[in-house]
């Protein structure tokens, strides 16, 4: 039976497309769910073995990005997300995603209860900025959507990415249990040091993106949704267009787990 993946969308979402759209093509059928829909029937959602939650402006990121969306879920959806989390499935945010997944509690998920540990914030630009950037994966990271990528480039589009953690305890906590997925990166692949524009919106520790202990769920600032094909890279012209674009490694790893571990979750 084909993994089915769950994208979220309404209220200001609007990458739910392009999101769907990479899964389909990792062999994933997906199907874009208003957040009402979902709300009138949680259940729905154990039909699926991925859940993401696409880039965008929810509510007009009003309050703080992702705040109100991460409330709906979080107070609406709480006992469906904790089921579905349960039941080992896979679970992504991107961007505004991201956003959600920290302020309604799924990430970091250090004792499995929806507790928020980190933020995004404000970039120390104090500006929106809409660029493409180097990543890296930790080389110790327990994600399973890092599985063999090193390095990435892909877009930020965002004004509140800047990751921080509660405080030095939850960092290290992130760093020694391998839930730092990606850092920004300079070109050659060396630290960003926290310098601009390598590291675009002075998040701690250079930290892009973080999954939860058992690497099933991820949250990241960058687009790899947005990089599919070898066309979407800014300097295709002049280096030549690959097959395909380096984001999509990403969700065809998500897919090939859930292929060979969910089978007895599919309903």
């Amino acid at each position: 039976m084909k993994v089915r993946t769950l994208v979220m969308s309404g209220f200001g979402i609007n990458c739910e497309a392009e999101t769907a759209e990479a899964f389909r093509r990792s062999g994933s059928e997906a199907d874009c769910i208003h957040l009402n829909d979902l709300i009138v029937d949680p259940s729905r959602m154990q039909a699926y073995q991925i859940l993401a939650i696409p880039g965008g402006f929810s509510y007009g990121d009003d309050i703080a990005s992702g705040k109100i969306f991460a409330n709906r879920l979080r107070y609406k959806l709480g006992d469906a997300m904790q089921e579905f989390v349960a039941a080992g499935k896979l679970a992504v945010g991107i961007c505004n995603g991201f956003q959600v997944m920290v302020k309604m509690g799924l990430l970091p998920l250090f004792e499995g209860e929806f507790v928020q540990e980190v933020t995004l914030t404000h970039n120390d630009s104090d500006r929106f900025d809409n660029r493409w950037v180097h990543l890296k994966s930790d080389a110790d990271t327990v994600c399973i959507w890092m599985k063999d990528i090193e390095q990435l480039e892909a877009p930020i589009r965002h004004g509140e990415g800047k990751f921080i953690p509660r405080d030095e305890t939850v960092l290290t906590r992130l760093q020694e249990q391998g839930q730092v997925a990606l850092r920004y990166v300079r070109a050659d692949g060396q630290s960003a040091a926290g310098e601009f524009p390598a590291n675009p919106n002075g998040s701690v520790d250079d930290i892009a993106g973080i999954c939860d202990p058992s690497g099933r769920i991820l949250g990241l600032m960058p687009h790899p949704e947005a990089f599919l094909d070898g066309e979407n890279h800014p300097n295709w012209t002049a280096d030549g267009a690959a097959d395909e674009g380096g984001g999509l490694v990403l969700f065809r790893n998500a897919v090939t787990y859930a292929e060979s571990h969910l089978c007895g979750v599919l309903t």
